[in-house]
Protein backbone atom coordinates (compact mmCIF):
# COMPACT_ATOMS: atom_id res chain seq x y z
CA UNK A 1 0.00 0.00 0.00
CA UNK A 2 2.61 2.41 0.99
CA UNK A 3 3.84 2.23 -2.98
CA UNK A 4 0.68 3.47 -4.40
CA UNK A 5 1.67 7.11 -5.06
CA UNK A 6 5.00 5.94 -6.75
CA UNK A 7 3.07 3.47 -8.49
CA UNK A 8 0.85 6.22 -9.94
CA UNK A 9 3.62 8.61 -10.72
CA UNK A 10 5.52 5.29 -12.71
CA UNK A 11 2.49 4.47 -14.52
CA UNK A 12 1.83 8.15 -15.34
CA UNK A 13 5.18 8.88 -17.39
CA UNK A 14 5.91 5.37 -18.42
CA UNK A 15 3.78 4.93 -21.86
CA UNK A 16 4.90 8.42 -22.67
CA UNK A 17 8.84 8.07 -22.39
CA UNK A 18 7.98 4.75 -23.63
CA UNK A 19 6.27 5.82 -27.32
CA UNK A 20 8.99 9.15 -27.19
CA UNK A 21 10.55 6.80 -29.71
CA UNK A 22 7.84 6.65 -32.33
CA UNK A 23 9.46 7.42 -35.50
CA UNK A 24 6.71 9.66 -36.69
CA UNK A 25 6.66 12.12 -33.96
CA UNK A 26 10.05 11.82 -32.37
CA UNK A 27 9.05 13.32 -28.90
CA UNK A 28 12.72 12.64 -27.53
CA UNK A 29 13.94 14.86 -29.97
CA UNK A 30 11.64 17.35 -27.97
CA UNK A 31 13.36 16.31 -24.28
CA UNK A 32 15.71 19.45 -24.44
CA UNK A 33 13.01 21.95 -24.97
CA UNK A 34 10.98 20.27 -22.16
CA UNK A 35 13.76 20.59 -19.18
CA UNK A 36 14.34 24.45 -18.87
CA UNK A 37 10.61 25.03 -18.38
CA UNK A 38 9.63 21.67 -16.27
CA UNK A 39 12.48 22.98 -13.53
CA UNK A 40 10.93 26.17 -13.36
CA UNK A 41 7.20 25.70 -13.46
CA UNK A 42 7.87 22.82 -10.86
CA UNK A 43 9.80 25.09 -8.48
CA UNK A 44 7.01 27.42 -8.91
CA UNK A 45 4.41 24.48 -7.95
CA UNK A 46 6.34 22.95 -5.50
CA UNK A 47 6.30 26.15 -3.45
CA UNK A 48 2.37 26.71 -4.12
CA UNK A 49 2.46 23.10 -2.48
CA UNK A 50 4.31 23.27 0.72
CA UNK A 51 2.38 26.12 1.53
CA UNK A 52 -0.65 24.80 1.35
CA UNK A 53 0.30 21.77 2.90
CA UNK A 54 1.60 24.09 6.00
CA UNK A 55 -1.97 25.54 5.60
CA UNK A 56 -4.06 23.05 5.65
CA UNK A 57 -5.06 23.13 2.27
CA UNK A 58 -4.51 19.29 1.79
CA UNK A 59 -2.17 16.30 3.21
CA UNK A 60 -1.00 12.98 2.65
CA UNK A 61 -2.26 9.67 3.94
CA UNK A 62 0.81 8.45 4.90
CA UNK A 63 -0.44 4.66 4.35
CA UNK A 64 -0.20 5.21 0.80
CA UNK A 65 3.54 6.56 0.39
CA UNK A 66 7.08 5.97 1.02
CA UNK A 67 7.84 8.00 3.82
CA UNK A 68 10.67 9.94 2.25
CA UNK A 69 10.20 13.84 2.40
CA UNK A 70 11.61 16.98 0.56
CA UNK A 71 10.82 19.96 1.86
CA UNK A 72 7.62 18.80 3.82
CA UNK A 73 6.56 16.86 0.94
CA UNK A 74 6.49 13.10 0.18
CA UNK A 75 8.79 12.00 -2.16
CA UNK A 76 5.71 11.22 -4.81
CA UNK A 77 4.12 14.75 -4.80
CA UNK A 78 7.45 16.21 -5.74
CA UNK A 79 7.58 13.73 -8.80
CA UNK A 80 3.86 13.97 -9.68
CA UNK A 81 5.39 17.88 -10.91
CA UNK A 82 7.91 15.37 -13.45
CA UNK A 83 5.56 13.03 -14.58
CA UNK A 84 2.34 14.87 -14.86
CA UNK A 85 4.13 17.64 -16.87
CA UNK A 86 5.74 14.88 -19.02
CA UNK A 87 2.79 13.11 -19.90
CA UNK A 88 0.77 16.12 -21.12
CA UNK A 89 3.09 17.44 -23.09
CA UNK A 90 3.52 14.43 -24.95
CA UNK A 91 -0.13 14.72 -25.65
CA UNK A 92 0.21 18.24 -27.04
CA UNK A 93 2.73 17.36 -28.91
CA UNK A 94 1.55 14.33 -30.26
CA UNK A 95 -1.84 15.89 -31.22
CA UNK A 96 -0.37 18.62 -32.84
CA UNK A 97 1.32 15.82 -34.85
CA UNK A 98 -1.33 14.00 -36.15
CA UNK A 99 -4.74 16.38 -35.57
CA UNK A 100 -3.59 19.65 -37.47
CA UNK A 101 -7.21 21.07 -36.77
CA UNK A 102 -7.02 24.01 -34.39
CA UNK A 103 -9.35 26.25 -32.95
CA UNK A 104 -9.76 29.61 -34.91
CA UNK A 105 -8.95 33.24 -32.76
CA UNK A 106 -12.61 33.88 -31.99
CA UNK A 107 -13.28 30.66 -30.03
CA UNK A 108 -10.00 31.01 -28.70
CA UNK A 109 -10.56 34.45 -27.30
CA UNK A 110 -14.17 33.19 -26.29
CA UNK A 111 -12.78 30.44 -23.90
CA UNK A 112 -10.20 32.55 -22.99
CA UNK A 113 -12.44 35.58 -21.69
CA UNK A 114 -15.28 32.60 -20.36
CA UNK A 115 -11.63 31.58 -17.87
CA UNK A 116 -11.30 35.33 -17.04
CA UNK A 117 -14.98 35.67 -16.11
CA UNK A 118 -15.28 32.72 -13.83
CA UNK A 119 -11.79 33.62 -12.53
CA UNK A 120 -13.38 36.80 -11.10
CA UNK A 121 -16.26 35.43 -9.76
CA UNK A 122 -14.30 32.58 -8.17
CA UNK A 123 -12.09 35.28 -6.71
CA UNK A 124 -14.72 37.40 -4.96
CA UNK A 125 -17.31 34.61 -4.18
CA UNK A 126 -14.76 32.79 -2.57
CA UNK A 127 -12.19 34.89 -1.33
CA UNK A 128 -11.63 33.35 1.85
CA UNK A 129 -10.71 29.70 0.13
CA UNK A 130 -7.28 29.23 -0.08
CA UNK A 131 -7.03 26.92 -2.42
CA UNK A 132 -9.64 28.51 -4.56
CA UNK A 133 -8.72 32.41 -4.39
CA UNK A 134 -4.97 31.16 -5.51
CA UNK A 135 -6.28 29.44 -8.34
CA UNK A 136 -8.29 31.44 -9.74
CA UNK A 137 -6.08 34.75 -9.04
CA UNK A 138 -3.28 32.98 -10.85
CA UNK A 139 -5.82 32.57 -13.92
CA UNK A 140 -6.30 36.01 -13.43
CA UNK A 141 -3.03 37.04 -13.89
CA UNK A 142 -2.04 34.37 -16.29
CA UNK A 143 -4.79 34.22 -18.81
CA UNK A 144 -4.66 38.04 -19.77
CA UNK A 145 -0.92 37.51 -20.03
CA UNK A 146 -0.68 35.30 -22.86
CA UNK A 147 -3.53 36.61 -24.74
CA UNK A 148 -3.23 40.32 -24.79
CA UNK A 149 0.33 40.69 -23.06
CA UNK A 150 2.22 37.58 -24.94
CA UNK A 151 -0.47 37.33 -28.02
CA UNK A 152 0.65 33.40 -27.70
CA UNK A 153 -0.39 31.61 -30.76
CA UNK A 154 -0.49 28.16 -29.52
CA UNK A 155 -3.33 28.68 -27.23
CA UNK A 156 -5.43 27.74 -30.68
CA UNK A 157 -3.94 24.68 -30.03
CA UNK A 158 -3.72 24.15 -26.10
CA UNK A 159 -7.55 23.41 -25.20
CA UNK A 160 -7.81 20.27 -27.69
CA UNK A 161 -4.40 18.80 -25.46
CA UNK A 162 -6.03 19.77 -22.51
CA UNK A 163 -9.31 17.89 -22.81
CA UNK A 164 -7.39 15.20 -24.03
CA UNK A 165 -5.51 15.87 -20.88
CA UNK A 166 -8.92 15.26 -19.03
CA UNK A 167 -8.58 11.44 -19.75
CA UNK A 168 -5.64 10.52 -17.49
CA UNK A 169 -6.55 13.48 -15.00
CA UNK A 170 -9.65 12.11 -14.20
CA UNK A 171 -7.57 8.62 -13.69
CA UNK A 172 -4.91 9.57 -12.09
CA UNK A 173 -6.52 12.32 -9.68
CA UNK A 174 -9.69 9.68 -9.49
CA UNK A 175 -7.26 7.38 -7.91
CA UNK A 176 -5.56 9.81 -5.25
CA UNK A 177 -8.82 11.34 -4.11
CA UNK A 178 -10.95 8.62 -3.71
CA UNK A 179 -8.32 6.44 -1.83
CA UNK A 180 -7.51 8.91 -0.66
CA UNK A 181 -4.20 9.71 -0.70
CA UNK A 182 -4.24 13.29 -1.23
CA UNK A 183 -7.17 14.37 1.64
CA UNK A 184 -8.30 18.22 0.90
CA UNK A 185 -9.45 20.56 3.11
CA UNK A 186 -13.24 21.43 2.68
CA UNK A 187 -12.85 24.48 4.57
CA UNK A 188 -10.13 25.62 1.77
CA UNK A 189 -12.20 25.08 -1.21
CA UNK A 190 -15.34 25.59 -2.74
CA UNK A 191 -16.39 21.78 -1.37
CA UNK A 192 -17.95 21.04 -5.00
CA UNK A 193 -16.65 18.10 -6.47
CA UNK A 194 -16.62 16.18 -9.78
CA UNK A 195 -16.63 12.77 -8.27
CA UNK A 196 -14.16 12.82 -5.71
CA UNK A 197 -12.23 15.52 -7.04
CA UNK A 198 -12.48 19.05 -6.14
CA UNK A 199 -13.80 21.18 -8.80
CA UNK A 200 -10.56 23.62 -8.71
CA UNK A 201 -8.49 20.71 -9.48
CA UNK A 202 -9.72 21.11 -12.93
CA UNK A 203 -8.43 24.92 -13.36
CA UNK A 204 -5.60 24.24 -11.29
CA UNK A 205 -4.08 21.54 -14.32
CA UNK A 206 -5.14 24.54 -16.69
CA UNK A 207 -2.14 26.61 -14.76
CA UNK A 208 -0.14 23.51 -14.45
CA UNK A 209 -0.38 23.24 -18.35
CA UNK A 210 -0.20 26.92 -19.44
CA UNK A 211 3.06 26.94 -17.40
CA UNK A 212 4.42 23.60 -19.38
CA UNK A 213 3.43 24.35 -22.56
CA UNK A 214 4.49 27.61 -22.65
CA UNK A 215 7.68 27.23 -21.31
CA UNK A 216 8.14 24.27 -23.83
CA UNK A 217 6.92 26.62 -27.32
CA UNK A 218 9.34 29.57 -25.96
CA UNK A 219 12.10 27.07 -25.56
CA UNK A 220 11.55 25.34 -28.97
CA UNK A 221 11.18 28.65 -30.73
CA UNK A 222 14.16 30.18 -29.15
CA UNK A 223 16.19 27.19 -30.58
CA UNK A 224 14.91 27.60 -33.55
CA UNK A 225 15.60 31.17 -33.86
CA UNK A 226 19.24 30.16 -33.06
Amino acid sequence: MKYTYLLINVLTVFFPVVLSFDKRVNFYKSWKFIGPGMTITALFFLFWDVLFTVKGVWSFNPHYIIGITLWGLPLEEVLFFITVPFACIFIYACLNYYVKWQMNNRLTLMINSLIIILSVLGTIFYHDRLYTIVTFGLLLVLMPLLQYMFKAKWLNRFYLAYLVALIPFYIVNGILTSIPVVIYNNNENMGKRVGTIPVEDHFYLIILLLMNVGFFEYFKTKNQLS
